[in-house]
């Protein structure tokens, strides 16, 4: 039997998101030396499940408050060798190809700002991400005016010349 149930991510509004999955207790000493090399900047806390032997949340970061936060996150989810990262002072698109190829970082199910849940699968041998709701869904689809601004946008925060 499997039942399903949404665990949403408690985070402040605007706060950046990473949730993946990792094979290994290495894994939160690796991503913090991966996210501290990133940026002298940036603000992280992570949260990591542990699935074997003590099965606790492992956790660390540069920010207290931010490590505290993401291991609550990781409790909530409680999915095997699931891991969160709360950005703070940077984006995803600056560290998220360094966290992909920390060794044991299988892969990602999002990086955002957006309100996230997450769908976790439960049966009696324990709980699984089988996957995340990013943001809402799309009202239409973005005319020219609508292509133009994204356009600017880009090149007005300097993502694009």
């Amino acid at each position: 039997m499997v039942s399903f149930e949404v665990v949403t991510i408690d985070k402040p509004d605007g706060m950046n998101v990473i949730i993946g999955q990792a094979h290994f207790i290495k894994t939160v000493e690796d991503l913090h030396e991966t996210l501290v090399g990133a940026s002298p900047h940036l603000r992280f806390g992570l949260g990591f499940c542990e699935a074997s032997a003590a099965r606790l949340v492992r956790r660390s970061g540069n920010d207290p408050e931010l490590a505290e936060l993401a291991a609550r996150n990781a409790l909530a989810i409680g999915a095997g060798h699931a891991f969160i990262v709360l950005l703070r002072d940077g984006f995803p698109i600056n560290v998220l190809n360094q966290v992909k190829a920390v060794p044991e970082v299988c892969g990602v199910y999002c990086a955002t700002a957006n309100d996230v849940g997450v769908l976790i699968a439960v049966t009696e041998r324990g709980r699984g991400i089988a996957g995340v709701i990013d943001g809402s869904p799309p009202v239409g689809i973005e005319t020219e005016a609508d292509a133009a601004e994204r356009h600017q946008l880009l090149r007005d925060i300097g993502y694009k010349l």
